[in-house]
């Protein structure tokens, strides 16, 4: 089962962040990064830039309204994510657990990714998908 691990933080937090050194964080980041890639779990993992130069497309009316910048009343922002294979719910609350926090104020949101499988398979879309992912070696 594949599972996001969601890293969230508040404004207070990120400035935080900035005051960690950077090879500090290269250091314990990668030291993680490294147990998730010998344990096998390791699908994906990105970070974000700076919220600053978040774009916003809003869906709210009928013509859709573009802002600059993260959502107005965001207390919470995403920082990045790491999609893990594991095989429970469980085994994903664990490695989060183990993950490194570098300021306080984060928090890391957990949610499964469903499987093409548990989508209609008689449905065209969900074949070409199918054959996309077969294709790409994603399946």
């Amino acid at each position: 089962m594949k599972y996001m691990l969601i890293m969230r933080g508040t404004d207070a937090a990120f400035a935080e962040m900035e005051k960690v050194d950077f090879d500090s964080m290269l250091e314990t980041m990668g030291t993680f990064n490294d147990e998730l890639i010998r344990a096998g779990v390791l699908v994906a993992m990105e970070g974000l830039a700076d919220p600053a130069e978040t774009v916003v497309v809003d869906y709210s009316s009928e013509t859709p309204v573009v802002s600059d910048g993260p959502y107005g009343e965001t207390k919470e922002l995403f920082g990045g994510y790491f999609i893990l294979d594991v095989t429970s719910k469980e085994e994903a609350v664990e490695w989060a657990k183990r993950m490194p926090v570098l300021a306080r104020g984060f928090k890391t949101e957990i949610r499964r990714v469903p499987t093409i499988d548990e989508f209609p398979q008689d449905n065209e879309y969900v074949q070409r998908e199918r054959a996309w992912r077969e294709a790409t070696g994603q399946l």
